[in-house]
């Protein structure tokens, strides 16, 4: 009687223990389910926040693009607009060029209208003076050409006489207006390249001053002529420096 007694006392006790058992492990159960809801819910939340975020982010970045490209256009726009306002500005300013010299040319034509209205002579008339004026005008110049090359050949040919007849004293006088510059030096031989010729008046035995800067150079005499250029030998003691080319060269004996 007592075991059973003792049996049941400790299966009493043993039914005690377990659902003091059950009952704190249930509650940590509980506690354990809860923590785990709440982490998912917890995760689900950062997972929708995340993906948000990331369209947001892409959003942004679509706008960004869309806003440079909107500024590079703008850009180009406004530079099209400041090309085009140059283009217009340069237009204004040749239109104003040409309405200038349309004026000039007005005047112009209104003044010789009133000139030809002064003359009394008609269209035709004045048409023909025109035309002889400048025929005349043209046989000038060809008589100026004519009367230049006449004077170059009878200094010349003066200057040859009295080579032939041998005045003593005798100097070669070249024309006063003779100017030309040195193309070449060969100073081994002690000649010069002149660009004066027989074109522009330059003699045999004519002698002429080198210069640079205003300053003397040498003295050079024309031994041979061409068409456009001669040829001068350095006359003793004459050469206070060194001929280069580019200097200057006048007649030492201008004429009259």
């Amino acid at each position: 009687m007592l075991r059973t007694i003792i049996l049941i006392i400790a299966i009493a006790a043993g039914l005690a223990t377990a659902v003091v058992n059950f009952t704190v492990i249930k509650g940590k159960i509980d506690t354990l389910t809860k923590d785990r809801d709440d982490q998912r819910s917890q995760k689900e939340d950062f997972h929708h926040k995340l993906t948000q975020t990331q369209k947001n982010l892409k959003d942004t970045q679509a706008t960004l693009a869309q806003t440079q490209s909107d500024l590079a256009d703008a850009k180009t726009a406004e530079q099209k607009a400041v090309d085009n306002l140059t283009a217009a500005n340069t237009k204004i300013d040749d239109l104003t060029d040409k309405l200038a010299k349309t004026s000039q040319q007005r005047d112009d034509a209104q003044t010789q209208l009133a000139a030809y209205k002064n003359t009394g002579l008609s269209a035709p008339e004045v048409d023909a003076l025109n035309k002889n004026l400048k025929d005349t005008e043209t046989a000038l110049a060809v008589e100026k050409d004519e009367n230049l090359l006449l004077t170059h050949t009878v200094a010349r040919l003066n200057n040859q006489i009295n080579e032939l007849v041998g005045t003593n004293g005798y100097v070669v006088t070249l024309p006063p207006g003779l100017k030309g510059t040195v193309m070449a030096v060969d100073p081994k031989w002690d000649f010069v390249v002149l660009n004066v010729g027989e074109d522009q008046g330059a003699l045999k035995d004519g002698e002429m001053l080198v210069s640079r800067d205003g300053k003397l150079v040498a003295k050079v005499v024309i031994r041979s002529v061409q068409k456009d250029r001669s040829i001068a030998n350095l006359v003793p003691g004459w050469q206070l420096g060194e001929i280069i080319e580019g200097d200057e060269v006048i007649p030492a004996h201008p004429a009259s």
